[in-house]
């Protein structure tokens, strides 16, 4: 939508978001006083927490519950029915959104002083810090261009730091994420003390997990990879610990590619497809992408 019209993105960040949930009612906790904080005489005694901190379970609930309070009640936003961490309002024809992420507030405006307005207001319930526009956003890079309403985003330094993390930067880089040629089976997990031995010390599980991260993302063309190799994740072998590391040979040679908003298509469009139960255990992969103004919002391969 942002790129689509031309809108404004900024970002603020809420300081110590999870200190702002407030323990009422019947939810009762007691902790030890902290190391040099002992009061003379009483160092004995318990405190009870007024409010949460960010070792409690119940932290993240009670911070929505408070930051519900906040956009709904004092700020006149309305709360997103199929996602509960976008508020919106309307002021006639322009509009506010803000997407939250935990403490990362970000905010797409019509116009730049009813972000000034939304930064001061909320600022007298918490403590934010100013990020002003957007440029990161967990680990995503964005880029705008406002002149051509085009919008860029990218995990360039996400791909290079866990290349570095598994001393695969210096593979050669490959054009597809998978090897048409092999495929991979149940057959291939480890047998052999000796292949045992090779994989004792191979992070299969972690790599995956960082990888479909990306997938997740920003990196649509990595899911169906991501979602074969992560098949043998109980049992992993030398052939699929290969077939891992040739999708970051793949993530190696597309370090610059960036999924891109911003065309003139306009509405909704889907696309769905299965494989017929080609799988080993006789289960259909299945896969969708559904683009908005012509351009990725949702997709998976599962």
């Amino acid at each position: 939508m942002a790129a689509a019209k031309d809108l404004e993105l900024h970002q603020i960040d809420i300081k110590g978001a999870y200190l702002n949930g407030e323990l009422i009612g019947r939810e009762v906790f007691f902790m030890q006083q902290p190391p040099g904080y002992h009061a003379p005489g009483l160092a004995k005694l318990m405190c009870r927490l007024q409010k949460t901190l960010y070792s409690l379970k119940q932290s993240g609930r009670h911070w929505y519950q408070k930051l519900v309070e906040i956009m709904l009640t004092h700020l006149g936003f309305a709360c997103c029915d199929i996602n509960q961490a976008v508020f919106f309002r309307h002021e006639g024809w322009a509009i506010i959104i803000v997407l939250v992420h935990v403490d990362d507030c970000t905010i797409t405006v019509t116009s730049i002083t009813l972000i000034a307005d939304f930064k001061a207001r909320i600022s007298e319930y918490v403590d934010i810090t100013d990020l002003d526009e957007l440029h990161w956003l967990l680990g995503i890079k964005i880029k705008c261009d406002r002149e051509c309403r085009i919008i860029h985003l990218s995990q360039c330094s996400y791909i290079d730091s866990i290349l570095h993390r598994y001393r695969l930067q210096d593979l050669k880089p490959v054009s597809i994420p998978m090897d048409t040629n092999i495929q991979l089976t149940t057959a291939q997990s480890l047998s052999t003390t000796v292949e045992f031995a090779q994989m004792r010390n191979v992070p299969y599980h972690e790599a995956v997990g960082l990888l479909m991260y990306m997938a997740l993302g920003t990196r649509p063309d990595i899911a169906f990879a991501i979602q074969t190799v992560s098949c043998f994740s109980m049992k992993p072998g030398l052939t699929h610990w290969e077939a891992v590391k040739r999708i970051f040979r793949y993530l190696k040679g597309t370090t610059e590619l960036w999924l891109t908003y911003g065309t003139s298509k306009m509405g909704l469009t889907g696309y769905a497809d299965a494989d017929s139960s080609m799988a080993e255990d006789q289960h259909a992969i299945s896969g969708y992408a559904f683009l908005i103004h012509g351009d990725a919002v949702s997709w998976s391969a599962k």
